[in-house]
C-alpha cells in the first residue's frame, strides 16, 4: 500500500476530541442538532464545515444586503429638500 493511499484513509478516519466543554454549550450543541435532525456529533462537522469554508471568509456588501432584505416591500421616494447655498467662508487674513 503506497503511503499516499495509507495517509487518506488515516484523513477519512480523523478524529477530534474536545475537551473541558462548557455544560451551556454543550447544551446549545444539542438543540442546535436536535433543529437540525442531526447527532451532536454531525452537527459539530457542520458547524466545523461552515466556519472554514471558503465562501465564508467573504464580507458581503452591507449596502447590498439591507437592500436585497428591504426589496420585497417596494422602495419609498423622498423628496430632497433645497439646499442653501453655500456661505462664504470667514477671512482670517489682517
Amino acid at each position: 500500500m503506497s503511503t499516499h493511499a495509507i495517509n487518506a484513509i488515516i484523513d477519512s478516519m480523523a478524529a477530534i476530541t474536545i475537551r473541558q466543554l462548557d455544560e451551556k454549550v454543550k447544551a446549545r450543541l444539542k438543540i442546535r442538532a436536535a433543529h437540525h435532525g442531526r447527532s451532536m456529533e454531525e452537527e459539530a462537522r457542520e458547524i466545523l464545515r461552515s466556519a472554514l469554508s471558503p465562501s465564508t471568509n467573504q464580507r458581503e456588501n452591507l449596502a447590498d444586503a439591507i437592500r436585497r432584505r428591504f426589496a420585497p416591500f417596494g422602495g419609498v421616494e423622498l423628496e430632497l429638500p433645497v439646499r442653501d447655498a453655500p456661505r462664504t467662508p470667514p477671512d482670517f487674513s489682517e
